[in-house]
């Protein structure tokens, strides 16, 4: 009885050692046994799905081999995008007026018009037709046939269904390819356990996206991004990918002389009188730029200060006027720059006030200062410089726009697309240190100027670029907090323009580290004049600095530090030594009345 008992036991212990080795063995082979799992294709694609497809006409779109988190639609055998997706992705210069349900699209030479929800649209004045909706509104989002986006633009696209799904490419050039030496599997990721999308054939063609160690990534002509083993694919050959666009070619008014411009402030009618004892010590200039126009209404409405007698005296000497309109008013006014730009009856009214101004006043130019924006009416503002650019150029009048130096606050003003369209980009390369927000310092250091001209010329061609210059200076005055911060007595602005000025003072609290002592900020805006006489009076020196370019000074009054960069003609003729150097359209100043007479013998060297 105890043999018979042992051996059951011994059967059992090796009957389990058996079914043991047998399920390691099996487990071991089912570790290199590739799964034969398929994906869900529309889980895949980013389509909703649950046991069937939600919306039969969501569209994945697949862009540049890479599936967008987006979905296209598929109506009436159209593909359509939304215009996020295309104005961002594909071609920015669409432009979709939400609150009046248009989309604009500029040409070189004329304006395209669509309404929503028709087939309909217009090519300036001229009536077209498609033989599709261009435009459908759904749920707040607005939808665009590819097949129009694709009229101005440089992609193709291919539709596939079963999913539905549209490839599209827009980036052209160099592409490494394969073939498939044999059928395999097309996985999402690299590893025989991930699931298959499809089989790949022999000798089909894929693009390889990436070469790992035994696995690489690849794209194929339908659309997937999946994983194919190193083994399976031929040697890789690169190709080059082309489209036939013909890209837009843009024209502008230049001059054939190098542009000497000045802003003459203009605040009241009166002061139009007094152009020529402005302009009686000036020389080299060939154009002026008064502050005539501005905003006085949400629908678009302009003030007007322009006047004939000005612009037939500046003829005469020779000069052009380059009228300026401004978005900055006093608060009597009730315009919304941010709504004007973004309601295309409102902006067009504006476009066409202005030119109704230059053809009756006979100016040669308008120059746009449109300061202060918020990013979010940067493409309106956009809109608005393409619209009007067509108008002044149907007219032979040139368009000049003013820009902050570049950064990256200010990139909406988008410089690289106002070129495309204005004849000049000014760089108004002054206020680096303006006041209460950006600390006590130079109104435009050399380094500074340099940076900001250099990052311009990035998005702008040189030859139409204006370099802006300031003719003043602003006089910083450090009160220590326990004083009187109440304006100090000294001589006032001798150089003040008796045409209006915006200058005022400024405060602000600032604290010196090494003594712990808070410091109240004000300063004056002062004319070049008028800063050297307010060192002079005080027994004050002034100094060159190399790193700044320019003369500084400083003094104590009262316990009060003064301290001013000077803006002079050795100041002056570093900037426009850049100006020279960087090859330039030319240059502008800020503003007469601010300066000194001799500043023009200065400024006429660079400009003969």
């Amino acid at each position: 009885m105890k043999k018979k008992r042992t051996g059951l036991i011994v059967a059992v212990i090796l009957l389990l050692l058996l079914v043991a080795v047998i399920l390691a063995g099996t487990k071991a082979i089912q570790k290199y046994v590739p799964s034969s799992e398929r994906q869900n294709l529309y889980e895949y694609y980013g389509l909703a799905y649950e046991d069937e497809l939600i919306n039969e006409q969501q569209m994945a779109i697949v862009m540049n081999e890479r599936i967008l988190d987006v979905s296209a639609r598929y109506m009436d055998g159209e593909v359509y995008v939304d215009y996020d997706t295309v104005h961002d992705l594909l071609n920015d210069r669409f432009y979709w007026d939400a609150n009046e349900n248009l989309l604009l699209y500029t040409l070189p030479d004329n304006l395209i018009t669509v309404p929503s929800g028709g087939n309909r649209y217009q090519i300036g004045k001229e009536n077209q037709t498609a033989d599709y909706t261009i435009v459908r509104n759904d749920s707040n989002t607005m939808y665009m046939a590819l097949d129009f986006v694709q009229r101005h633009t440089n992609f193709t696209y291919e539709v596939y269904e079963s999913p539905n799904r549209v490839l599209i490419t827009s980036e052209w050039g160099e592409a490494d390819t394969a073939a498939v030496k044999r059928k395999t599997e097309l996985r999402v990721k690299g590893g025989i356990k991930s699931p298959i999308l499809r089989e790949v054939e022999k000798e089909e063609i894929v693009d390889v996206l990436d070469i790992g160690e035994k696995w690489s990534k690849v794209y194929t002509e339908d659309g997937y991004v999946g994983y194919v083993k190193n083994k399976c694919l031929g040697k890789t050959v690169s190709v080059t990918r082309s489209n036939e666009f013909e890209e837009p070619e843009y024209t502008h008014i230049t001059k054939d002389f190098t542009i000497e411009m000045a802003w003459h402030q203009v605040t009241t009618a009166d002061a139009n009188n007094k152009v020529a004892n402005v302009l009686q010590n000036t020389k080299g200039i060939n154009v002026i730029s008064p502050t005539w126009f501005y905003l006085t209404g949400n629908s678009g409405e302009i003030g007007s200060l322009a006047s004939m007698d000005y612009v037939n005296y500046c003829h005469q000497q020779g000069i052009e006027v380059w009228a300026l309109v401004s978005n900055l008013t006093d608060n009597t006014t009730t315009e919304d720059t941010t709504y004007v730009m973004t309601h295309t009856s409102a902006r067009q009214n504006l476009e066409n006030q202005l030119i109704s101004q230059a053809i009756q006043y006979n100016l040669d130019g308008i120059n746009l200062d449109f300061e202060a924006l918020s990013s979010e009416v940067g493409d309106g503002y956009i809109q608005f410089i393409r619209e009007f650019s067509l108008k002044c150029a149907n007219n032979g009048i040139v368009l000049s726009v003013d820009n902050y130096v570049p950064t990256e606050y200010t990139a909406f003003y988008n410089r690289r697309e106002q070129a495309n369209f204005a004849d000049y980009i000014v760089i108004m390369a002054y206020d680096e240190h303006y006041g209460v927000d950006s600390g006590v310092g130079s109104v435009a250091s050399i380094g500074w100027v340099t940076e900001g001209v250099e990052n311009t010329l990035l998005e702008v061609p040189a030859d139409q670029t204006i370099l802006g210059c300031p003719f003043y200076t602003r006089l910083w005055s450090l009160t220590p907090e326990t004083q009187d911060t109440t304006e100090p007595e000294g001589e006032q602005d001798a150089q003040e323009p008796d045409d209006g000025s915006d200058d005022s003072d400024e405060a602000s609290e600032e604290t010196d580290q090494a003594t712990d002592v808070q410091y109240v900020i004000g300063f004056e805006n002062l004319g070049m004049e008028t800063a050297k006489k307010r060192l002079e009076i005080n027994g004050a020196d002034y100094a060159w600095s190399e790193e700044y370019g320019q003369n500084y000074g400083e003094f104590v009054n009262d316990g009060v530090i003064y301290q001013v960069w000077l803006e002079d003609a050795e100041s002056i003729a570093r900037k426009l030594d850049l100006m020279k150097s960087k090859q330039l359209a030319g240059c502008s100043f800020w503003k007469l009345g601010f300066e000194t007479d001799s500043i023009w013998d200065t400024i006429i060297k660079y400009t003969d």
